[in-house]
């Protein structure tokens, strides 16, 4: 089937640790053929919702994953959505409002016929900070507010926590408050706005020494192996974007505890795939919008997680 991937910039993949790249390399093995837009190719017509995309073909030894070009790309042409066999929302972040309007043209697309994942009402209704509240069995004593006294009062009562934006990634916008409080009010004002911006309160989980684990679920199944990603020196994030080293693992008895948990609810609201984020017990994120980590877990353990991510989309859509 022809399969559209929506996403950032091709030129910009590091396709030795793409997750997205690994989807398409897997698609292409099957004999699939994958086409590419990003966000602002997205058109709505006032009959259907079509996309200026590429034709893109895989070139080079796919054993070499840092080899430059690592794709050729024919020329653009204009297609509705709905005649692709699945389309791939697989834009990073930042959430904002030109990432809201791409799941409404999304959603359109779907009423003509379009088969999107993750489903885009879904993307949008969860929130990856604030999903968690719905799952409470399973988090860490957090608090979510703009009121700085609020936020005084949760760290005075914890004397450790983790304060952070509701839209970062990457860890960017991550700080640790210790029991002495050092700059505290200058980073709620910073994260809150001067109070006009919601921010999230979390008691500091000591366990992010052992990694910030990210736990895959595909099509409502758990991956087998979760990704701890450990902070390195001083850091307090895990994350690979600030510095962490990955380590893949199998997932402990609470990880899958709380995946085997999540996974149905989810996969029955239209999300195919979903990177749970953990620290020792507690679960700290709902990632829906461009969940990774594919290739460092299949490097390290064997475990074709593309694999297992195509087989769930030709399942859904066959």
């Amino acid at each position: 089937m022809d399969i559209l991937f929506i996403a950032d910039p091709l030129d910009r993949f590091k396709i030795y640790k793409d997750s997205t790249y690994a989807m398409m390399a897997e698609a292409v093995r099957r004999g699939h053929t994958i086409y590419a837009c990003e966000p602002q190719h997205l058109a709505w017509t006032g009959s259907r919702v079509e996309a200026s995309v590429k034709r893109v073909t895989l070139v080079g030894d796919e054993a070499d994953r840092h080899r430059d070009p690592w794709y050729e790309a024919a020329a653009h042409e204009t297609r509705a959505l709905q005649s692709f066999g699945a389309v791939l929302m697989r834009k990073d972040p930042p959430f904002d409002m030109e990432y809201v309007t791409s799941t409404w043209l999304l959603e359109l697309a779907e009423r003509a016929g379009a088969r999107v994942f993750n489903k885009p009402q879904a993307i949008r209704d969860h929130s990856e900070k604030l999903a968690i509240g719905e799952f409470a069995q399973f988090v860490a004593p957090t608090l979510v507010t703009r009121d700085a006294a609020r936020l005084r009062a949760f760290h005075a009562e914890h004397g450790d926590v983790i304060l952070k934006p509701l839209d970062g990634m990457g860890g960017m916008g991550v700080f640790r408050v210790k029991a002495d409080g050092m700059n505290l009010g200058s980073i709620v004002e910073m994260l809150s706005h001067d109070g006009a911006r919601s921010v999230m309160a979390q008691k500091f989980i000591p366990e992010i020494s052992a990694g910030d684990k990210r736990i895959l679920l595909i099509g409502g199944e758990p991956v087998p192996y979760s990704l701890a990603r450990i902070p390195q020196g001083n850091e307090v994030r895990g994350n690979l974007a600030a510095g962490g080293v990955g380590v893949a693992q199998p997932l402990t008895a609470r990880d899958r505890e709380i995946a085997e948990t999540l996974a149905p609810v989810l996969a029955a609201r239209g999300l195919l795939l979903v990177g749970l984020d953990a620290i020792g017990d507690w679960l700290t994120e709902v990632n829906v919008t461009s969940p990774t980590c594919f290739r460092e877990i299949m490097d390290q353990t064997g475990f074709d997680v593309a694999a297992m991510l195509i087989d769930a989309l030709e399942r859904a859509t066959g």
